[in-house]
């Protein structure tokens, strides 16, 4: 038998124990969580010393309440919705570590077939818009940027459930919602993509980015280091998800209740080419904002958001903990 030698009066060192996080996700896992599936599946969260514990909430609203309360650790959230939550009186300090969608998914979406070819067709047509939805919070802003009259266009509040049900029946012209969701639900309703007009809020003007990775402000003083790795982890899982989308769904549809492969493919197909592989990103690399491009985003929501005061980017984007800029570069 052969004995490591220990020098006299030393312990062999005991390797650290992993730091827990409780991690919690906007939505139920679908494709656009792919990054994370796969940085469980895949080892990455262990090989940086993690033992993260995801868990689901009922959108941006709730994660970021739930980080803020430290109820839950890290979270992806929305970053407009953030934004939005800071301004309040009693927020906490929450910030935004990594941009995971460099733009975000707002869209319209309508029939052809009910007369909606252009966004400016809207005018005198009905759009439907669900409980919790971000994007109409940015209607105002690309409206007026686009010459619509906003009194033009009446809305008709609905349920999300009914969303792409009541589009599919023709009982509204256009719904508001995320490009890479309603399209593809539609589609999978049986709607002709030739039917389909869908007017991506980042093609008309909007400076908007999408779900970012918040982080709780006590726990970032604490275990910095502990949220660097899982930034890496994710970095990571993300470079994964955008090499190999067919291999990394067959990994996602394994932690999924429902769905299909195909469909779920379809969505992080469409997810990764509007709103995660941006020019900003091959030219900057994952996870990182600009500043110039943040404030145009704040004066978007302006438009429908009285400010007591408009944040900077450094008041809601924290970089220190982002990977270094090789490991954001897309190869």
């Amino acid at each position: 038998m052969v004995l490591a030698h220990v020098a006299p009066g030393r312990a062999a060192e005991e390797p650290s124990p992993p730091t827990t996080i409780q991690f919690t996700l906007d939505r139920p896992v679908d494709a656009v969580a792919a990054p994370f599936v796969l940085a469980a599946a895949r080892g990455l969260y262990r090989a940086e010393n993690l033992l993260v514990s995801t868990n689901v909430a009922a959108g941006s609203k709730e994660t970021i309440a739930r980080v803020a309360s430290g109820a839950s650790d890290m979270a992806l959230a929305d970053l407009n919705a953030l934004i939005r939550a800071r301004d309040a009186p009693d927020a906490a300090p929450v910030k935004a570590v990594f941009v995971l969608l460099n733009k975000a998914p707002y869209a319209v979406i309508a029939r052809r077939s009910r007369g909606v070819t252009s966004l400016a067709s809207l005018e005198g047509k009905t759009l439907g818009v669900a409980d919790g939805d971000l994007a109409i919070l940015l209607w105002p802003a690309l409206a007026k940027r686009n010459n619509i009259k906003l009194a033009g266009v009446k809305q008709e509040k609905i349920s999300a459930a009914v969303r792409e049900p009541m589009l599919s029946a023709g009982q509204v012209d256009a719904v508001t919602g995320f490009s890479y969701a309603s399209p593809v639900n539609l589609r999978d309703r049986g709607v002709p993509a030739a039917d389909l007009a869908v007017f991506r809020f980042a093609d008309y003007g909007s400076a908007a980015y999408g779900l970012s990775i918040i982080v709780n402000p006590k726990f970032a003083a604490e275990k910095p280091e502990a949220v660097r790795a899982f930034l890496r982890a994710v970095t990571a899982g993300t470079q994964l998800a955008i090499r190999e989308p067919e291999q990394a769904i067959d990994t996602v549809m394994s932690a999924m209740e429902n769905g299909t492969s195909e469909l779920e493919l379809e969505r992080l197909k469409t997810v990764i080419a509007d709103n995660i592989l941006t020019d900003d990103v091959r030219r900057d690399g994952l996870g990182g904002i600009d500043a110039a491009r943040f404030g145009a985003s704040v004066e978007e929501i302006a438009e429908d958001h009285t400010f007591r005061k408009q944040p900077s980017a450094a008041d809601i984007f924290d970089d220190s903990f982002l990977p270094e800029s090789v490991g954001r570069q897309i190869n």
